[in-house]
């Protein structure tokens, strides 16, 4: 490892004191024009989205990013000084360094909000990607946009000065319109099903309430493709920038880390004149659903089993609930005889394959991936990761009592939260306290209380006596464990 001297940063200057074992940027980045405006430049993107373009650079150097951050400047501080350049540590059996440089200029959009509009209405810009997650969006409990939000009226009131992600959207198109600017892909990254179609209903519901005529404008003139992400990104720690340095011989003020393992999957309704995709790793494909609905139910469904009973056996980690033998067995068993049956094998993917890809990168040691962060926001969860396949179980008469169980491990860990007096993370979460103060650890007693969510249990799931049984058992097992 290289000494670190005072003062000593990551930055254009310092690129090339790195050792030989950094992978750092192999194209010219002084003239670099940033044509891909990003919303959110938080590690996720700088893990993943970022990460692709970097590919791009390498073979065509007209693809670097302009992030936009809606809040903070914590990005932007961090990471000007460096020239916008960060390290990505890819960690795994082999563990990687990589300097990033797609990040060519970070805005903060309440302190230059003329700059981030010009960077959208720009003809050089023909693509924006977002990762603002699901509340970023402003839409309301049936997916439509809230009109009724704090930030959608004021980007009402003054249209010309947004608040929230769809009125810069929309601010800037109606821009790129009277300019006569090119087409514009909006590609929405964040967790939502159905991501590119919410985006495109919410752009164009605030247009219409502005200009008929624009709302008109914007579905000829902009796409907004539905996508998958994938790629287990862990939060960046003191002790990952400790490593870092390390390896470089300086200091870097925000690094992130990820797993080897990363997937983006862009459905094949692109503007003309953007990247190609493709030539970067990007699977561009007209079946994104089918690869949305097996990583939700796969892979985000495993994750929530192991997170809940998990935390109920005592650990701490995916990889440490991932020794657990019985706990193993359980969810490998659940993907192969549960889930696979309900999905719909995308082309170009073998789901037997994916599964035993899956299950490799739960058992990482190299990623610390707390159990405790994915049980977060389990009302929101549950119905996507396991009820509704629950429920295609249930109409195809196949058992459904392995599937059971997490959800009942849901239950109890709300349960023993409230018994400690600790809310759970999540929207429902002082109506999960009462809840959950309430419980006598008896499903006979509390499974009907869960159960009277109509938000998080559909009713036609909840009239099941199949349904309502094999939890009852699965709560009552756990209870006796936990």
């Amino acid at each position: 490892m290289t000494p670190v001297s005072p003062g000593n940063y990551l930055s254009q200057a310092h690129l090339e004191r790195l050792g030989a074992d950094v992978q750092r940027p192999v194209y010219g980045r002084a003239t670099l024009r940033p044509r891909i405006v990003h919303f959110g430049p938080g590690a996720f993107h700088r893990a993943h989205q970022a990460w692709f373009v970097e590919k791009l650079l390498a073979d065509d150097d007209r693809w670097s990013i302009c992030g936009v951050s809606l809040r903070s400047s914590d990005v932007r501080d961090a990471l000007a000084p460096q020239d916008g350049l960060y390290t990505l540590a890819t960690l795994d059996e082999q563990i990687s360094y990589q300097v990033i440089g797609a990040l060519r200029e970070i805005l903060v959009a309440p302190q230059e909000p003329e700059n981030v509009l010009n960077r959208l209405s720009a003809p050089t810009t023909r693509v924006v990607t977002i990762t603002v997650t699901e509340k970023g969006y402003c839409l309301d409990a049936k997916g439509a946009l809230d009109t009724t939000h704090t930030d959608i009226q004021s980007d009402l009131r003054a249209p010309q000065l947004p608040t929230s992600l769809i009125g810069y959207l929309v601010e800037g198109l109606r821009r790129r319109r009277a300019a006569g600017s090119e087409p514009l892909t909006l590609i929405s990254c964040d967790n939502l099903t159905d991501n590119g179609t919410r985006l495109s209903r919410a752009v164009c519901q605030l247009a219409e309430l502005r200009d008929p005529s624009l709302a008109r404008w914007i579905e000829d003139h902009a796409s907004f493709p539905r996508t998958m992400v994938d790629s287990i990104t862990p939060a960046t720690t003191d002790a990952l920038r400790e490593r870092v340095k390390g390896v470089l011989g300086m200091e870097d003020r925000w690094p992130v880390q990820r797993e080897s393992f990363v997937q983006w999957v862009l459905e094949d309704r692109l503007a003309v004149g953007g990247p190609d995709w493709a030539s970067a790793g990007v699977i561009v494909t007209d079946d994104v659903a089918a690869y949305d609905h097996a990583k939700l139910r796969l892979l985000n469904g495993a994750h929530s089993s192991l997170a809940y009973l998990g935390l109920l056996a005592g650990h701490e980690t995916v990889a440490d609930a991932m020794k657990d033998e019985r706990l193993c067995s359980l969810v490998t068993t659940m993907m192969k005889e549960d889930v696979r049956p309900t999905l719909r094998t995308p082309r170009g993917l073998d789901l037997d394959a994916y599964i035993d890809a899956i299950l490799r990168r739960f058992r990482n040691p190299a990623i610390r991936h707390a159990l405790a962060q994915i049980a977060w926001d389990g009302s929101q969860k549950l119905p996507f990761r396991l009820l509704g396949t629950i429920a295609d179980n249930l109409e195809a008469g196949r058992p459904i009592e392995r599937l059971c169980i997490p959800v009942a491990g849901w239950m109890h860990f709300v349960r023993r939260q409230a018994a400690r007096g600790e809310r759970v993370t999540d929207p429902l979460s002082e109506r999960l306290f009462e809840i959950g103060g309430a419980c006598e650890n008896r499903a006979r007693h509390d499974v009907p209380a869960f159960l009277g969510l109509e938000t998080v249990f559909p009713a036609s799931l909840v009239r099941e006596e199949t349904f309502r049984n094999g939890l009852a058992q699965a709560y009552d097992e756990l209870a006796i464990e936990g």
